[in-house]
C-alpha cells in the first residue's frame, strides 16, 4: 500500500478532503496548490502560480484550475469542483473518484460508468509549466474528453471580477492557443501532446468563493474567466498530456518529459522521504541566485528563516552543493548589510539583530558536517567579518554592552522570530536583553574564536574568548531566576517572566553559558508546560495572555500567534538540548516525539508540515500549508538521531 495513498471515502467526504492540500514547485518561484480534489479553497490556489517580475514581487495566479469531462454517448460528466454561493459545490467531480496516490506525484483515478481515467501532475523544474497526463485505463464505447480553463491574471493578493477590461483575444498554436488576459502579463500557452479542437465559447463564472480565505475573515470570492473548452478522442490505454505555461512547448516531446520529471522525483514512500521531497520545493533559483523561500504559499526568502532551514534542508540529506549555491547568494546579502549597501538579492529582513548571529550558527553546522578546517577554508573571511561588525558595535540595533550581553530596541519595531504586529505595534515588545539574543551571540563568541585563531587571528580571538567570560557570568545573572528557567527578556527594571520556548536554545546551542544543573532546569520546565506532539508553545498555559488557537479574524490571529501556539521548528532545538543532556538514553524519548510529525504526512499538505499549531488538543495546523524551518529542524533531528545509533 501507499505510503500516502486515499480511498474513495476520503476522498468524497469534503470535510475531509478539503482540509488536504498538495503543494508541487518549479524551485524557480513557481508554484501549484490546490485541495485533493482540486476544489480551490484559497486565493493562493491555482493550477499555474507564478512570479511576474515585470509587475511586481508578488505571485500571480495564470491558471486557477482545468476541468476535466468525460463525453460518452452524448452524456458528460464533469470531474472538476467549485465552491459557490451557500455551500452549494458545482459541478460535483469529487464524486467520481475512486483514490488518490501522492507518492511519486499526485496521481487521481476517476471511474464513470465503465470509464476508468487516470489523472497524474507534475510542475516542470525551472520552467513555468504545469504538465497533466490523462490515460484511459479502461472503456467500452468511444470516449471524448473535453477541458474548460479557469483563467485569473492576478495577483495571489488579490481577486479577478467580470470586467470589459479582460482581452478576449487568442491565438491558435500547434495543439493548442495561447491567450492572455491583460496587459504586462506574459501569454498563457495552453496544449495538448495530440491534435485537439479548440472551441471559443467565452463566459465568466461569477461568485466562486474560497472557505479559507472566509474563515480568515477576508475577501472570499471572485470571477473567473472561461475563454472556451478543448475538445479531442481518446482511445483505451492511451495517454494525452496538456501543458499549461508561459512559452510555447513542443507538443511532440510532452510525453516524454512528463516520464522524464516523474522519474527525477524523490519517491515520497517514507516520513524521511516526504521530508526531503518538500525541502525541495523550497528552492527558488532565479537569475543566477539560490533563494530559500520561508513557506508555502504566500512567504519570501526571509533571512532568518534561511539560516535555519539551510542545514536540515541541505547538510542533513548530503546536499552540500545546495548547500554552497544557496550561502553563495546569502553571503551576497550579508556582506550588503555589512558594508551598508542596498541588499542587492531577494533575501528580507536583513536588518534583524539576531541574523547575523543565526548565520554563524548556520556556517557552525556546516563545520560539524564536515570539519573546522574546511569551514575555516570557505567560510572563515566572512565568519571573521560578521562579528568583526558585531562585536564592534556597527550594527544599528544590537550593542554590545560592558557586561558582554548584547542589547536590542524592541519596543517600536518586532525584531525577533516572534514577530506579529497589530496595528503597526508589537504584539509582544520583547526588548532589550533578548534571551535568545545573548545564547546566539555567547555561541557565536566561542565558535567565531576557534575560527580566526584557526585562521592565525588570535588578536580578536583572544578578545573575543575574553567576552565570552563576561556573557557567560552575565547571562546566568540577568536570566536565571530561583524558579529554573530563563527570563525571556529583561530591560532594566522590566524582567519577563512569561514561560517561553526561546530559553531552549541556551540549552541545544554547543556552547552554552549554563551548566549541566541549569540546563536541565530549563529542559525540565519546556517539557512541563511547552512540549506538545507537534512541537513547542510559543507560550506556557500558566502564562498570562495565553491564547492557543490561530482562528479568527487577522487581528485575533495575531494576538494568538506568538501567545501559546505550536511551532515545529523549535521542536529541533528542543530534541537536540534533550539529547545533549541524556544522550544515548534519550534516544527513545526523541524518536516517540517524532511520531507526532509523521501522522502529519497525511493531514494538511500532503508530505508536510504546517507552519503552526493550535497549542491545545487536537492540535490542529494553521498558517502557511508547507513551512520550511519546520521541516528542516525535524529532518536535522532525524539525521542526528542517525549519528547517536551508528556510534
Amino acid at each position: 500500500m501507499s505510503y500516502l495513498r486515499f480511498d474513495k471515502t476520503q476522498m468524497i467526504n469534503l470535510e475531509e478532503s478539503l482540509q488536504r492540500e498538495i503543494l508541487r514547485t518549479n524551485r524557480a518561484g513557481a508554484y501549484h496548490c490546490s485541495t485533493i480534489v482540486g476544489c480551490n479553497t484559497r486565493k493562493y490556489h491555482g493550477l499555474l502560480v507564478i512570479p511576474v517580475p515585470e509587475l511586481d514581487d508578488e505571485n500571480h495566479v495564470l491558471l486557477s484550475s482545468l476541468d476535466e469531462t468525460v463525453i460518452q454517448h452524448g452524456a458528460e460528466f464533469n470531474m472538476g469542483i467549485h465552491k459557490y454561493h451557500g455551500d452549494n459545490y458545482s459541478p460535483k467531480g469529487h464524486k467520481y473518484i475512486r483514490d488518490f496516490d501522492c507518492e511519486k506525484v499526485p496521481l487521481t483515478v476517476y471511474r464513470v460508468g465503465g470509464v476508468v481515467l487516470k489523472k497524474e501532475i507534475v510542475f516542470v523544474h525551472h520552467e513555468n509549466r504545469i504538465l497533466i497526463r490523462y490515460t484511459l485505463l479502461d472503456a467500452h464505447s468511444e470516449t471524448t474528453l473535453r477541458f474548460k480553463p479557469f483563467l485569473a491574471f492576478r495577483s495571489v493578493r488579490e481577486y479577478t471580477h467580470e470586467n470589459a477590461k479582460a482581452s478576449r483575444e487568442y491565438h491558435e498554436v500547434k495543439n493548442g492557443i495561447k491567450t492572455c488576459m491583460y496587459e504586462g502579463y506574459p501569454d498563457l500557452y495552453m496544449q495538448f501532446s495530440k491534435n485537439v479542437d479548440f472551441v471559443f465559447k467565452p463566459d465568466w463564472y461569477r461568485n466562486i468563493e474560497y472557505s479559507k480565505e472566509q474563515e480568515r475573515g477576508y475577501d472570499f470570492n471572485e470571477d473567473l474567466y472561461v475563454p472556451g473548452y478543448f475538445e479531442c478522442k481518446i482511445e483505451k490505454g492511451e495517454s494525452i498530456v496538456f501543458s499549461g505555461g508561459t512559452t510555447e512547448v513542443e507538443t511532440d516531446t510532452l510525453l516524454d518529459v512528463f516520464q522524464y520529471e516523474v522519474d527525477d522525483r524523490t519517491p515520497r514512500d517514507s516520513f524521511r522521504h516526504c521530508l526531503i521531497n518538500s525541502l525541495h520545493q523550497f528552492h527558488n533559483k532565479q537569475d543566477g541566485e539560490h533563494y530559500v523561500i520561508s513557506g508555502y504559499p504566500w512567504f519570501k526568502s526571509r533571512a532568518r528563516d534561511l539560516f535555519i532551514s539551510l542545514p536540515g534542508m541541505t547538510l542533513a540529506n548530503n546536499e552540500y552543493d545546495e548547500f554552497y549555491s544557496a550561502m553563495a547568494t546569502a553571503e551576497k546579502a550579508i556582506r550588503n548589510f555589512i558594508n551598508n549597501e542596498p541588499i542587492s538579492v531577494k533575501i528580507y529582513e536583513m536588518q534583524h539583530p539576531d541574523v547575523l548571529m543565526w548565520a554563524i550558527w548556520c556556517l557552525q553546522q556546516y563545520a560539524k558536517n564536515t570539519s573546522m578546517n574546511e569551514c575555516v577554508s570557505r567560510y572563515g573571511k566572512l565568519i571573521e567579518d560578521i562579528m568583526m561588525f558585531l562585536y564592534h558595535q556597527k550594527h544599528s540595533n544590537l550593542f554590545l554592552h560592558d557586561n558582554g550581553l548584547v542589547y536590542s530596541n524592541g519596543k517600536d519595531e518586532a525584531i525577533t522570530w516572534m514577530n506579529s504586529t497589530s496595528f503597526g505595534r508589537p504584539v509582544i515588545p520583547r526588548t532589550g536583553y533578548i534571551v535568545e539574543f545573548n545564547a546566539l551571540w555567547y555561541n557565536a563568541l566561542r565558535f567565531s574564536a576557534e575560527v580566526c585563531r584557526a585562521m592565525g587571528n588570535d588578536f580578536f580571538a583572544d578578545q573575543m574568548e575574553s567576552t565570552s567570560i563576561k556573557t557567560a557570568e552575565s547571562f546566568v545573572n540577568v536570566f536565571c531566576n530561583e524558579y529554573g528557567y530563563l527570563l525571556d527578556y529583561v530591560d532594566g527594571m522590566m524582567m519577563d517572566w512569561s514561560v517561553r520556548p526561546n530559553m531552549i536554545f541556551a540549552v541545544a546551542f554547543d556552547y552554552s553559558p549554563l551548566d549541566k544543573k541549569q540546563k536541565k532546569q530549563v529542559l525540565d520546565i519546556v517539557t512541563k508546560e511547552l512540549l506538545t506532539p507537534k512541537g513547542i508553545r510559543s507560550l506556557s498555559p500558566k502564562s498570562g495572555g495565553y491564547n492557543p488557537n490561530y482562528v479568527g479574524p487577522q487581528v485575533q490571529r495575531d494576538y494568538a500567534y506568538h501567545q501559546g501556539t505550536a511551532w515545529p521548528w523549535l521542536m529541533g532545538f528542543y530534541l537536540e538540548a534533550y539529547l545533549k543532556i541524556y544522550k544515548m538514553s534519550g534516544l527513545s524519548f526523541v524518536e516517540r516525539a517524532l511520531i507526532g510529525f509523521e501522522s502529519e504526512m497525511r493531514f494538511h499538505c500532503i508530505g508536510s508540515i504546517s507552519e503552526l499549531y493550535d497549542g491545545n488538543p487536537p492540535f490542529k495546523g494553521r498558517g502557511a500549508v508547507s513551512f520550511a524551518m519546520n521541516l528542516a529542524e525535524i529532518l536535522r533531528i532525524l539525521s542526528l538521531l542517525d549519528k547517536y545509533n551508528n556510534q
